[in-house]
């Protein structure tokens, strides 16, 4: 889908979340207790897509997501040396 809402990011986003900790065989009660993230937090997220960054990154911790978590903003390359210089004003 080319344009997507706001929510059905949120919700493509929570879907494939809880697709991998499905596979790890993890349950919500068992990544709340690894991640420090309530329970209600879990659920919701998963449900609406809704859940602050900061918990957002303590559950990819916690399922050892950090490098997708990492790899939310690539940084741009740069295409010659007038990028750079212009950039770093």
């Amino acid at each position: 889908m080319l344009y997507e809402t706001t929510n059905e990011i949120l919700l493509n986003l929570a879907n494939r979340f809880k697709k991998i900790r499905k596979a790890k065989r993890i349950t919500q009660e068992e990544l709340s207790k690894y991640s420090n993230v309530s329970f209600g937090s879990i659920k919701r997220f998963e449900t609406t897509g809704e859940i602050s960054l900061h918990s957002l990154i303590k559950l990819c911790v916690a399922l050892d997501l950090t490098y997708e978590i990492n790899n939310l903003f690539k940084e741009i390359p740069f295409n010659n040396i007038e990028e750079v210089i212009k950039y770093g004003k």
